[in-house]
């Protein structure tokens, strides 16, 4: 079952659908001018109590016919997926790596000290926790041992976030703007810096600002990837406080939904915050994180 629906907040049309068993979202249904696109966003407790959550890595990369997560037939419109089936207990928990040519300079400026949250790699590796990075190619080339650590554990899952965290459409959140004539080049590229970590693998991406429109989608038909939005967005970009970051996760959780999250420290500086109440609500609901690929294919 597919069902098309505006995104209103950014104002472009995008899907939900099923792509290897994944589900669909209640929508909204386009006005008949309109093209349907069919394919597949308490108190303190401390983070070391947290009992360790089960590892479910079942689905390794690539997968047992050969082909990487996520990967599409090359020349078909690429599907976009906002979550998986709403059956068993998984959740996907993913991970946003943003870096701008103006996020580098406050790096060389020293106005900024960093844009790789490590207490979050830590927290998910002390609690064994599976999550999957979506990496823009600069903060990979910036951050080159980081992603090896991120490639390194065999619970973690590597996914594409453009090169520099470009929109290819216009009115995208104040970000930088590409033509769409170049995202094709763009996300290639950065498929070809990820790949070089190895580790999981897989063919997933994700927009910037999740903005992408029909001529977005259609320039990605020749890379056969699947474009991940998600249902669950957790607002951590320029919180000020965690709580927030808590209640919008745990109050729109449900089995099979995408987590988007952030792991930029400074833009997102109170993600590793939240995360541990996040974990514990989680575990309280009897949700179970699992790589992306697991809660898709579900």
């Amino acid at each position: 079952m597919i069902r098309a629906r505006l995104r209103p907040a950014l104002g472009v049309l995008v899907v939900a659908g099923v792509l290897g068993g994944a589900g669909c979202t209640a929508s909204r249904v386009p006005p008949a001018d309109q093209p349907v696109f069919v394919g597949s966003s308490a108190s303190s407790t401390p983070s070391a109590s947290l009992p360790p959550v089960a590892p479910s890595v079942g689905v390794p990369s690539p997968s047992a016919n050969g082909t990487l997560p996520g990967t599409t037939p090359v020349g078909t419109r690429a599907p976009v997926v906002d979550h998986g089936p709403r059956v068993g207990n998984k959740v996907a928990l993913t991970f946003d790596a943003d870096m701008t040519d103006a996020m580098l300079a406050n790096l060389r400026t020293g106005r900024v000290r960093s844009y790789a949250n490590l207490r979050i790699l830590d927290l998910l590796e002390r609690e064994r926790v599976p999550a999957t990075f979506f990496l823009t190619g600069k903060w990979v080339q910036r951050y080159p041992e980081v992603t090896r650590r991120i490639a390194g554990n065999p619970r973690f899952e590597l996914a594409n976030h453009t090169y520099g965290h470009a929109a290819f459409i216009g009115d995208c959140y104040d970000l930088p703007v590409q033509p769409v004539g170049e995202l094709r080049g763009d996300v290639a590229k950065t498929f070809e810096v990820i790949e070089a970590y190895g580790g999981r693998q897989t063919r997933y991406f994700r927009f910037p600002g999740l903005c992408h429109d029909a001529a977005a989608l259609d320039a990605l038909a020749p890379l056969g990837v699947t474009v991940v939005d998600g249902d669950v967005v957790s607002g951590d970009p320029f919180a000020t406080a965690w709580k927030p970051l808590v209640r919008a996760v745990l109050d729109h959780v449900r089995p099979g939904s995408v987590v988007i999250m952030h792991v930029t420290e400074a833009n997102a500086a109170m993600t590793d915050e939240a995360l541990p109440h996040i974990l514990a609500g989680l575990r309280e609901r009897g949700l179970v994180p699992a790589p992306l690929s697991e809660v898709l294919a579900a």
